[in-house]
């Protein structure tokens, strides 16, 4: 189970990592409320990514929300959906990989739960 943490943990990082890359594409683009919203939302990954680092067992369910609350405010956007119809910018980029940073959390961080509870065995 120690690839699936360290998995997790680096899907943790890499959101921390691409939020630095949005958040000046997001600038000049959405209103300040939005951009405010967003620089608080990467806040609290920046926060669950100190947590991972340091081991502590309640980064992962945080990042888990975090994840599921990220994906269900930028998926329905239609300003998202338009990024990627017009064809493959840095900003439709960085919203694909993002989304998929955050799918890939919500899909690992409950099979890590899940092995953890049967011990490790998968059937």
């Amino acid at each position: 189970m120690p690839s699936i943490t360290r998995s997790i943990n680096l899907l943790i990082f890499l959101s921390v990592a691409l939020g630095v890359l949005l958040l000046p594409q997001l600038y000049g683009l959405v209103p300040t409320w939005l951009f405010y919203s967003v620089l608080g939302g990467w806040l609290a990954y920046v926060i669950v990514a100190v947590l991972a680092a340091s081991g502590r067992r309640i980064a992962h369910p945080l990042a888990f929300v975090l994840s599921i609350l990220t994906l269900a405010v930028s998926l329905p956007q239609p300003e998202h959906q338009s990024f990627v119809m017009a064809g493959l910018s840095l900003a439709s980029l960085t919203f694909l990989a993002g989304s998929a940073l955050q799918l890939a959390l919500v899909i690992l961080i409950p099979v890590y739960y899940l092995r953890k509870r049967t011990g490790g065995k998968t059937n």
